[in-house]
């Protein structure tokens, strides 16, 4: 997965079809909400935000995403891009309070805060 994103220095774009298709790969072998999260940010590249939301879906029982911060902060990316904004601001408040690196925490509040000025 690192050498697909680092070819990017060469290609000037990033293949987020072949990154996908590497994360589907580690889920077959190693799946954890940590392969899936990261799958679902490529599928969004690659396929678009709503299929990205559709594979973060899969994996909102899991108890242990209910806690996990960067699955909140992609759920709200992803539903800034769809415009559901109510739920953007949502899914950023739930990843500001798991957040405890006060440079991050910083970042999720100005994202969340560029959804209020759109």
């Amino acid at each position: 997965v690192q050498s697909a994103h680092t070819a990017r220095r060469r290609s000037g774009r990033t293949d987020w079809t072949a990154i996908r298709q590497l994360y589907d790969a580690l889920m077959a072998i190693a799946g954890s909400p940590v392969v899936a999260i990261n799958r679902a940010v490529a599928i969004a590249e690659a396929e678009g935000a709503a299929e990205g939301l559709a594979a973060l879906d899969e994996i909102g029982g899991d108890k242990r995403v209910g806690e996990y911060q960067p699955y909140w902060a992609a759920r709200a990316e992803l539903l800034a891009r769809l415009g559901r904004t109510a739920e953007a601001a949502e899914a950023y408040g739930r990843a500001i309070g798991l957040e405890r690196d006060p440079a991050l925490r910083h970042f999720l509040q100005a994202e969340r805060g560029k959804l209020v000025r759109n």
